[in-house]
């Protein structure tokens, strides 16, 4: 007679939670502000607002905007400001920095507001591979949130998965 194969992972109470399944939706834009800058060190302001006034926003609608400076020029903050109000009728989101900062900034909320309470008292898993650009910092944000109330929190998949946390009894 033959052993019967018995999967023990869908058997477990384990939870599987994947940050991939909230990624937000929406194209993501870098707008970098070193060309509009006197040989991309200087802002001279009455070129930069010409800059500014001459530029399409309209093709930011409904993206999320990470607007940055690739050279070492010392940007004044009323700069951004000046832009994030033009992006700030198309936009869904403007930052200023990379598109790491913008994805990091999107998934705060996100995890902010997230229900834990289907985690409570439960191991959890935090699936580790994603085909979509989930930033580190949201790892952290979801092991803050999720090890309030689990009883176990791992990193991986759930045939190999590396421990975190585990309550004391």
């Amino acid at each position: 007679m033959e052993d019967e194969i018995i999967n023990r992972v869908a058997q477990s109470k384990l939870i599987t939670f994947n940050l991939e399944d909230y990624y937000p939706k929406g194209e993501r834009k870098v707008l970098d502000i070193a060309d509009w800058l006197y040989e991309g060190f200087i802002l001279r302001e009455n070129e930069f607002r010409a800059h500014v006034e001459a530029h399409d926003w309209a093709s930011y609608q409904d993206a999320y905007v990470a607007l940055q400076c690739s050279s070492d020029a010392i940007v004044p903050g009323w700069a951004f400001m000046l832009i994030a109000s033009k992006l700030q009728p198309y936009a869904k989101k403007v930052v200023q920095g990379s598109l790491q900062d913008l994805e990091t900034a999107l998934y705060q909320p996100i995890l902010d507001n997230l229900d834990v309470t289907e985690f409570t008292d439960k191991p959890v898993i935090i699936k580790g591979c994603s085909h979509k650009p989930v930033p580190e910092n949201a790892y952290l944000m979801a092991i803050a949130r999720i090890q309030q109330v689990a009883k176990s929190v791992m990193y991986g998949e759930a045939c190999s998965s590396v421990p975190l946390f585990k309550r004391k009894k």
